[in-house]
């Protein structure tokens, strides 16, 4: 079963990590240094906070659970003609994933991928212009 993603940029984490505890009536399942991160069932959403992005919505995505599904999603990214990137394996946000990027004709970035694996450094995501077109 898909769940959705969403990562938003904070300057404040410990309030931020406050406030999202409160909504979501739940304490983070990871906090980091610079980081958090909600695995929710209700609604099924793996909500992030990080000091790293610009604030305000980074990008949304689609957690995927298993290879089958990974692929069908890749398949429907290919066939939405436009730019994508995709990271057979790395590391973003504390975990080890397959991923595939691309951002929608407003620019809007969507991430679809499949955790492997934990990782005790934060990583590094794509360059977002190349999918924007502002390279």
């Amino acid at each position: 079963m898909k769940r959705l993603h969403v990562h938003v940029g904070v300057a404040d984490l410990e309030h931020s990590i406050g406030f999202y505890s409160t909504l979501f009536a739940a304490e983070p399942s990871v906090v980091k240094p610079d980081y958090a991160k909600w695995m929710l069932d209700d609604p099924r959403v793996n909500f992030a906070i990080s000091q790293r992005a610009a604030h305000g919505v980074e990008h949304l995505g689609i957690q995927v659970e298993d290879e089958a599904e990974l692929a069908e999603v890749f398949a429907r990214l290919q066939e939405a003609d436009r730019p994508v990137i995709e990271e057979k394996e790395t590391t973003c946000c504390y975990a080890r994933s397959r991923k595939q990027w691309a951002a929608d004709p407003q620019g809007v970035v969507w991430e679809t991928f499949l955790t492997i694996g934990d990782s005790v450094d934060y990583g590094a995501g794509p360059a977002f212009a190349e999918l924007r077109n502002e390279a």
